[in-house]
């Protein structure tokens, strides 16, 4: 599927975790455009990693989708490329240059690359060359510890990307620092390609705000998707309240998916989900005790209904 810049793009940020099969379906279903999977290694991928091969499946409503690679080697990403190159169903290659976790910066990739620029525009020229899906595109930060974000940008695009997802902060300022959406409204003053603002996007107003303050193409929504994945209806559809039955609809059609992904295993799953979900609302911290000693598939999912049957807002 063919994807448009011609109004706002909404994309989920790939979060290690959370944005699996079941959560990307659900936040699909409710409003975004676009869904990237779960980062996976290159490295992983050449050697045939069951675990990274089931990471990029898809739900078939996910049109477009998104692969989300890391690497630091050219003939790894290359050999990762050629492997998504079989699958069905790809159409965005996405190549990761923001990633901050220590595990993965020490294996040179993610935000490593941006302490090798030379390295980070081969590899995207690489992937750009060797994939048969019909976009790449790049997340990148800021710089590593300082900003030299006009310089990473023009790079990403000359190596060939076809749009770029920046992360308002160094690899420095991992999570914590604030995000500085005056340096991505200047990355997409200077580029040619696309450009989706990503960091900090926790409500509806945030996301009108950076919007209009970035001049970005499009919106991409991590951490505050978690708990709250109705954002993406609510910029849909410019509804800024969400019901309590809608939210009970998304909540029930997330763990619905959980236990049809991962069986039975699905419910200690979604504790974490569940723990977030009803922040706020009345009886809350009693559904969380609940819930922790719960195992049963239909057990669980009995009490989520009655849960927000009978709850409002704190």
């Amino acid at each position: 599927m063919k994807l448009s810049f011609d109004k706002t793009l909404y994309v989920l940020a790939p979060l290690a975790g959370y944005t699996d099969l079941p959560f990307r379906s659900v936040v699909k279903k409710f409003g975004a455009d676009l869904t990237v999977s779960e980062m996976v290694s290159s490295n992983a991928l050449i050697h045939n990693s069951e675990k990274s091969i089931k990471m990029l499946e898809k739900n078939s409503i996910e049109d477009p989708y998104s692969v989300q690679i890391a690497g630091s080697e050219v003939d790894v990403v290359k050999g990762a490329v050629e492997f998504i190159n079989t699958q069905e169903g790809v159409d965005v290659i996405d190549f990761n240059c923001g990633c901050p976790v220590p595990k993965v910066v020490g294996g040179g990739s993610g935000s490593s690359l941006l302490r090798d620029l030379d390295q980070m525009g081969r590899l995207i020229e690489t992937i750009k060359k060797t994939s048969n899906k019909q976009y790449t595109s790049v997340k990148i930060r800021l710089g590593f510890s300082e900003n030299n974000h006009l310089e990473i940008a023009k790079i990403v695009q000359d190596a060939g990307a076809d749009f770029i997802a920046v992360h308002g902060r160094t690899r420095t300022g991992r999570f914590k620092s604030e995000v500085d959406y005056d340096a991505i409204a200047e990355v997409k003053a200077a580029l040619n390609i696309p450009v989706i603002a990503n960091g900090d996007i926790t409500s509806y107003e945030k996301a009108k705000w950076v919007l209009e303050h970035t001049k970005a193409d499009g919106l991409m929504i991590g951490r505050g998707a978690i708990g709250q994945p109705w954002i993406f209806h609510q910029l849909k559809t410019g509804e800024k309240e969400v019901c309590i039955d809608l939210k009970k609809e998304i909540v029930l059609e997330h763990y619905d998916k959980m236990i049809e992904f991962y069986g039975g295993h699905g419910v200690p799953m979604f504790r974490k989900h569940i723990h977030t979900y009803c922040k706020g609302l009345k009886g809350a911290s009693a559904l969380r005790n609940q819930v922790n000693s719960i195992n049963d598939i239909s057990e669980f999912r009995k009490v989520l209904e009655e849960f927000y049957n009978t709850t409002s807002e704190a």
